[in-house]
């Protein structure tokens, strides 16, 4: 049987959230000067919203009954599979590695879906195989 939702590792999500706790917490006990223990609260801060936030997207990116269900932080989007203009793999060089997105262009409101690996916590060539599976790639 293939896989048939994506999100982030439940692990990443989890050090994400434990960095931002120590941080927090080294702002409060460790760093004396004001500018430092900011910086440090404010990174903190954003690292546990980001868990928390990433965490409440799960799953990113599904393929249901209903069509192809993509969850974003504040809302729930559905695709049917009529909707669906290209999917394709971007792949570029950045920081002397290849990065690959997969990009999801859409007829019905003209929006163009691009999922990290973060995003999908696998490779984007692995859910490109799925979608085209499950008949989404027009």
């Amino acid at each position: 049987m293939q896989q048939t939702q994506w999100a982030p590792s439940s692990g990443g999500i989890a050090a994400c959230g434990i960095a931002g706790l120590a941080m927090g917490l080294a702002a409060v006990t460790v760093v004396t000067d004001v500018p430092g223990r900011f910086l440090a609260g404010v990174a903190g801060v954003g690292l546990l919203l980001f868990a928390i936030m990433s965490w409440r997207a799960r799953p990113k990116l599904a393929i249901t009954d209903e069509g192809l269900v993509v969850r974003g932080w504040w809302h729930t989007h559905v695709v049917q599979p009529d909707d669906v203009a290209a999917i394709r793999i971007t792949e570029f060089r950045r920081i002397g590695r290849k990065v690959k997105l997969l990009e999801i262009d859409t007829k019905a409101d003209d929006r163009l879906l691009v999922f990290t690996r973060w995003d999908l916590g696998t490779d984007p060539l692995d859910v490109l195989d799925a979608l085209t599976g499950a008949g989404y790639v027009p």
